[in-house]
């Protein structure tokens, strides 16, 4: 089953209809699953995990950025894991802060078809978007900074799913209940 809006919204709803209320979702930074859960759910928090918004920025950093921007960039994502209180949260947005005050201006500057203005670009708004979700974790010690647990989950659960290629749509949603089921009993 493909992540996309009118799927998302509609599991989601049907949740809702339920009576599930949720207080945090934890997620990577999927922007049709975060409309879908403003939709439903417009109260609820949203954690982002670090460790997506960590490799996504170092990814399109690379392992050796061209300019000096980015390699301080690279340095400071890499902190982001690591961040387990509010000091060190609040270093992290100074430093951040202090380094688009810096390059900010400089990376606009670049040629729009360097690589380098594309990666710096996208890793500035990346950052950007996800600053006002990134460290609800601080404020509530039973809410994850990763979705690690869950994609632990998911990579076993993957292979069994595909497995079963074909079951049909209608029988998708009872198979993983009972994956789910029988592996939080076992």
């Amino acid at each position: 089953m493909k992540e996309g809006y009118k799927t998302t919204v509609a599991w989601f709803s049907a949740l809702r209809d339920q009576h599930l209320e949720p207080l945090y979702f934890i997620m990577d930074g999927e922007r049709s699953v975060i409309r879908a859960i403003r939709e439903v759910w417009p109260q609820v928090k949203i954690q982002r995990c670090l460790y997506h918004i960590q490799h996504e920025g170092m990814r399109w950093l690379r392992s050796t950025p061209k300019t000096e921007a980015g390699t301080l960039l690279r340095g400071l994502l890499n902190t982001l894991c690591g961040i387990r209180t509010r000091e060190e949260r609040d270093l992290f947005l100074r430093a951040y802060d202090s380094w688009t005050v810096r390059y900010r201006d400089e990376v606009l500057a670049l040629p729009r078809d360097q690589v380098a203005y594309k990666d710096l670009k996208r890793t500035m708004n990346l950052i950007n978007n996800a600053i006002p979700d990134m460290f609800h974790f601080l404020d509530d010690p039973q809410v994850p900074n990763t979705t690690n647990t869950l994609e632990s989950f998911y990579s076993r659960l993957k292979p069994d799913y595909w497995s079963h290629r074909g079951l049909s749509a209608h029988h998708r949603i009872p198979y993983l209940s009972w994956y789910c089921y029988f592996k939080n009993h076992a």
